[in-house]
């Protein structure tokens, strides 16, 4: 509790206390007044204050004027307890909201705690503590065990493990050595590490994601926009209301003037609007809070409220679904041992810098002696042919074969075959293909579970290698061999089969899918743990690569929109029962306070069930 609210609470138990002692002192005329204006001031004097100087600034219309008029009528018609007891339960309800609200903060600055607060540089053989924003790419930076990791950059020397659950929300942390990439806001668990700078500060991983978070507030979404608008016409029409409900029945009916004003004073306490100007807007806070505990960044409460009316998922493939990787998934040889076919292909490829040359020589995994190589060709379009150990060497795709004159035989498995030919003998063909995800079945079967109607999946690959992982996934629907511009159009196409009501997602890795991801309804890009294009182009980012974590979103998402929907329901219903009650005098000052204030309280308790978020599914 902060000490503002500190402050608070020892008013309001003064007040209280007093308040008590004057409802059990026997006082009557001024003195009875003056012992329940004692209390009423300790407790309100600084409503009343921000009444009259909203006023002043021609900002009449809100809570504080409700209240003060409220409750100054009540002390002007003899309702002394009442006046005094409304102002202390509307103060309470301040201090519970208050309170509440500064929980949801510290629960996300806490998510988001990842600012470094310095970086050690080595100056003469001495570390010394800089600012991180004084540190220049290029320049090397220690990181000890216990702390966090300052810049993005580059391992040089040490091995350790990294937690990244402050950006991934993953609690298993990330083995890191020599050559591998860290990211800034990670904390450094183990060894000693010596990093080289790739970024400014300024451009880091956790500089864009603590400006992603600060700035999700102002983009509201369309219930927020709705209570905003809401309120600035609904309040003066209550008090209108009122004015009409205190003076217009005595003239024209048997009404007393007293129970007039009565009634049009506890008609003014149930309209305060504050259970729902602040607990929508904190179910949004606190949807996005949660969301982000999980490694799910989103961009503002405009973009959870279209995610939870998602009906179709369009996907990219490589890096999305795929690990965007490139591995040998299968050797089959003919007339050699599986380990020579794959030697021979290695060797054949050690001068190539292709990617499927970088597979087989990772597949390898063993020292190249290049020595063994001579006449090494790269053939366009076809593969490779070098002299190894004296023998042509041949390795390559289908067509490199029929242009030697080898006979050979495709393979049964999807992906790009390398066949491999010795002085014109037919080895066999080893495998080389993208793997899919470990989770990125599990993911499509939870989003069918939550009744997304459609999943699809656009790749540039080829058609056999899209409709082999669209099969194997489970997927509704798959377009291979398309170029960027081919995916917008795919992506119009779908988004008028989605009804009034629904949106599209696409995700993507974020890289070459930006025009995809601006054109959907809600664009999804996986973070790649600091991929810039992704966190620039998308309005959701899935820090740690899962497509599960998709279904996971979408289940926030939607469960903050009921909590947003019960809370204006709930509040509405109540109110306009006792406004109703209040109108024809079957509702005391008491039930009035129950419907402002108490409303309000079981509102904000609602509202912040949106940070605890579900598990995933």
């Amino acid at each position: 509790m902060s000490r503002k609210q500190k402050r608070m609470l020892a008013r309001l138990i003064a007040a209280a206390v007093l308040f008590t002692a004057a409802l059990l002192l026997p006082l009557t005329g001024w003195a009875r007044l003056a012992a329940f204006l004692v209390p009423y001031a300790i407790a309100g004097w600084d409503v009343l204050w921000r009444a009259v100087r909203n006023i002043a600034h021609g900002q009449v219309f809100d809570e504080n004027f409700l209240m003060a008029l409220a409750t100054v009528g009540a002390l002007a018609t003899g309702e002394y307890p009442e006046a005094v007891f409304v102002m202390v339960f509307y103060q309470v309800g301040e201090l519970f909201q208050s309170y509440a609200v500064d929980q949801s903060r510290k629960s996300i600055s806490a998510l988001m705690d990842i600012r470094p607060d310095y970086a050690n540089v080595e100056v003469d053989g001495q570390l010394q503590q800089v600012d991180p924003e004084d540190v220049a790419v290029g320049d090397a930076i220690v990181i000890k065990a216990g702390e966090r990791i300052p810049l993005d950059g580059v391992v040089l020397e040490g091995t350790s493990t990294v937690d990244t659950a402050a950006l991934t929300g993953e609690s298993l942390p990330r083995e890191v050595r020599p050559g591998d990439d860290v990211i800034s806001g990670c904390v450094n668990l183990s060894g000693l590490l010596r990093v080289q700078v790739t970024r400014a500060f300024e451009e880091s991983t956790v500089s864009r994601i603590l400006e992603l978070v600060e700035n999700s507030s102002s983009k509201k979404a369309k219930a927020e926009h709705f209570i905003t608008k809401f309120a600035r016409y609904y309040t003066p029409i209550v008090v209108l209301a009122a004015v009409a409900l205190a003076f217009l029945p005595p003239l024209f009916t048997s009404i007393q003037w007293a129970d007039s004003i009565q009634r049009a004073l506890n008609f003014l306490v149930v309209s305060c609007p504050c259970a729902l100007v602040i607990s929508v807007p904190l179910s949004f806070f606190g949807g996005i809070g949660g969301a982000s505990k999980d490694g799910i960044l989103v961009k503002g409460g405009n973009y959870l409220e279209v995610l939870a009316k998602t009906e179709i998922v369009v996907f990219d493939k490589t890096g999305t679904l795929t690990r965007g990787v490139f591995n040998v998934t299968a050797i089959h040889p003919d007339s050699c041992p599986e380990e020579e076919l794959l030697e021979l292909a290695a060797l054949a490829e050690s001068w190539s810098d292709h990617p499927i040359s970088r597979s087989l020589k990772e597949a390898w995994g063993k020292e190249l002696d290049t020595a063994r190589v001579s006449d090494a060709e790269e053939l366009s379009g076809r593969g490779v042919r070098a002299t190894v150990d004296g023998h042509v060497i041949c390795a390559g795709n289908d067509k490199l074969m029929e242009d030697i004159g080898v006979s050979w035989h495709p393979c049964h498995r999807v992906g790009t075959t390398v066949h491999v030919a010795a002085d014109g003998v037919y080895l066999g063909h080893i495998v080389i293909s993208d793997e899919v995800k470990p989770d990125a079945q599990e993911a499509i079967a939870a989003l069918k579970r939550q009744g997304i109607r459609k999943t699809v999946m656009l790749t540039g690959d080829a058609r056999a290698v899209g409709e082999d992982v669209a099969r194997s996934l489970g997927l509704d629907e798959v377009h291979a061999q398309l170029l960027p511009n081919h995916k917008v159009d795919r992506v119009e196409a779908l988004l008028k089969e989605v009804s009034p009501g629904g949106a599209l997602a696409f995700v993507g890795d974020g890289i070459n899918d930006a025009p995809v991801l601006s054109r959907a309804d809600v664009g999804i890009a996986m973070g790649g743990l600091g991929s810039d294009a992704a966190i620039e182009a998308a309005d959701i980012v899935l820090m740690d690569d899962k497509p599960s974590k998709i279904a996971h979103a979408i289940a926030i998402a939607r469960r903050t929109l009921v909590i947003v929907k019960q809370n204006i329901i709930f509040a509405l219903a109540v109110k306009l029962l006792v406004l109703v009650l209040s109108a024809v005098g079957l509702a005391s000052m008491w039930a009035a306070v129950f419907a402002d204030v108490g409303v309000s309280v079981i509102a904000i308790l609602n509202a912040m069930r949106c940070l605890r978020q579900p598990k995933q599914s």
